[in-house]
């Protein structure tokens, strides 16, 4: 799916069709855990690439903040390789919820000042998506608070 919307970004940027669905109605009784991230959208407005992505249920404790940062991470990616500028992240969650045996990290959470947001340097572009490697990208001032320990809840 993802090569097929690679090239359909190419061809038809104007297209409404550059969508990647996680979700296969025909295996949803057979997996231990349908997805969460069911599916995104991406969109070409002035050179921009936006992604929307749509989330069936979504932890906003534990699975929101790594959600987010890898479906931005994508979407500059895409941006990339398709010769765009990134765009904006449109983040659409179905069932959001935060776990009872989270509420003290989630309070604890509440009392930070965020910090700003750093800056993604993508130093090589690949010759496809899938060549990427860890040392290809920079993230400069990154500015983090402790780590909030919680369990993983299903």
């Amino acid at each position: 799916q993802i090569a097929s919307v690679m090239n359909s970004l190419q061809r038809r940027p104007w297209s409404r069709r550059h969508i990647v669905s996680a979700w296969n109605a025909g295996e949803i009784d057979r997996m231990a855990l349908p997805p969460c991230h069911m599916f995104f959208q991406l969109s070409v407005v002035d050179a921009r690439l936006s992604c929307q992505l749509y989330i069936r249920s979504n932890d906003l404790f534990l699975g929101a903040p790594f959600n987010i940062a890898q479906y931005a991470l994508l979407t500059h990616l895409i941006a990339e390789q398709a010769g765009l500028e990134p765009g904006d992240l449109v983040y659409t969650i179905g069932d959001a919820h935060i776990y009872l045996n989270h509420l003290d990290q989630v309070r604890q959470q509440l009392t930070r000042i965020p910090y700003p947001l750093p800056t993604l340097h993508i130093l090589r572009k690949p010759a496809s998506l899938l060549d990427y490697e860890y040392n290809d990208f920079v993230l400069r001032d990154y500015k983090y608070h402790p780590a909030i320990k919680a369990p993983v809840a299903v």
